[in-house]
């Protein structure tokens, strides 16, 4: 049996919450929360069923199934049974005009069967609040982001490459190292909050396969399995000597990720212009990583990267053709995409113990998607790579 969400943990999250809604809000009535990530955030549990945080007075977790487990796992204070929304509405009487929940993750039809037993006739959005309470990590939290770094230089920087060999599919590819992942340590699962995402693994591609088309918002890219399947790998492509291996892995422990990035080169080296290119990526997350301070804005760092670069690197930077995203790295914790993102707009400065994963890549034609990731915590001096060291394209023949 794993052990408890500590009660200070949680009670400390409450706080800093109630602080965050106080100051976006002071006129704030009700948060009514309901997504499985923020439920296990507050109450230590992922349960089906519903948070309410009212302004005065202390937050209930109302569960429809299952209770019995909620009350097993949780050390939550205030945790009671409903059939239905009808069981709480009972117990609060009347309900303020303005209630605040997830817009991000509520579907419409969600939100109309709430309301018909809390007749709130005005939404506000509270995930800016949730995002930013869950933005800095504590030591409780850190320990198994550190756990799950270990495992992911064991697998990455010292597994993975005993695993490739002539003639697999990147099916067996992502599907063995996947093995080895649990094996390891990891959970299982890779979780994202951008909307109707899924990644079963992580991207995983031989040679151009890397650089395909994909719905996903991230630099790289895969094939697949197919069409209605766009996840794992083909089961056609198979690896060949002169193959660039690209392998963009999340891994995680007690729900708690990291997110990795490394390249091999397989049977032969890749062209010497693709190396060149590939370390200018390793060059450019080392730069952002001692840019990683408290104080420093995440956009002041991806305004001071993008202007040191030439018009002719940033051509197929941070993905190939038209296929550009807009960040150069992006928070991480409960879910691969958290906030902050090194990205315009993100203003507020950096705090001692935000956990960013930063990831320069570059699309090559003929070659695939060459550059790193790592996770590293913000600390005053610098970011501390938790996800190992190694350079990356590593060598494999």
């Amino acid at each position: 049996m794993h052990g408890k969400v500590p009660l200070s943990e949680l009670a400390g999250r409450m706080n800093r919450f109630r602080i965050l809604m106080d100051t976006a809000d002071p006129a704030w009535d009700l948060v009514a929360l309901f997504g499985k990530i923020n439920l296990y955030y507050f109450t230590g549990t992922m349960q089906d069923g519903m948070l309410l945080i009212p302004r005065s007075g202390e937050a209930v977790f109302w569960v429809r199934r299952s209770y019995e487990r909620a009350l097993d796992e949780s050390l939550f204070p205030d945790i009671r049974p409903m059939g239905s929304y009808r069981d709480a509405a009972a117990i609060y009487g009347r309900c303020p005009d303005a209630v605040h929940v997830e817009m991000e993750l509520l579907p419409l039809a969600f939100l109309r069967r709430f309301q018909k037993h809390f007749p709130f006739s005005e939404a506000r959005s509270v995930d800016r609040e949730v995002a930013r309470v869950r933005e800095v990590k504590s030591a409780y939290e850190l320990s198994f982001m550190e756990h799950a770094g270990r495992i992911h230089r064991r697998v990455l920087e010292g597994r993975a490459p005993a695993i490739l060999r002539e003639g697999m599919t990147e099916l067996e590819f992502v599907t063995e190292l996947y093995s080895v992942l649990v094996e390891e340590g990891h959970h299982g699962i890779v979780r994202f909050g951008m909307f109707d995402t899924e990644i079963a693994v992580g991207q995983i591609g031989f040679g151009e396969s890397s650089i395909y088309p994909t719905c996903f918002d991230g630099p790289g890219g895969h094939s697949g399995l197919s069409p209605a399947v766009p996840l794992l790998g083909s089961r056609e492509r198979r690896l060949k000597a002169g193959d660039l291996v690209f392998a963009d892995i999340g891994c995680g422990v007690d729900g708690y990720h990291t997110d990795k990035t490394m390249t091999y080169m397989f049977g032969r080296p890749i062209p010497d212009k693709a190396v060149e290119e590939h370390e200018h990526c390793v060059g450019i997350q080392n730069e952002m990583a001692s840019l990683l301070r408290p104080g420093i804005a995440p956009s002041q760092i991806y305004d001071t990267i993008m202007g040191s670069l030439s018009p002719d690197f940033l051509t197929d930077f941070m993905g190939f053709r038209d296929r550009q995203v807009k960040f150069l790295g992006h928070g991480i914790g409960l879910l691969i995409d958290e906030t902050p993102v090194i990205a315009k707009g993100f203003d507020e400065p950096l705090l001692e113990g935000m956990a960013i994963a930063l990831e320069p890549k570059k699309g090559i034609r003929g070659v695939g998607m060459v550059g790193i990731e790592n996770t590293f915590l913000v600390t005053p001096g610098g970011g501390r790579c938790i996800t190992g060291d190694h350079p990356g394209l590593m060598p494999v023949w």
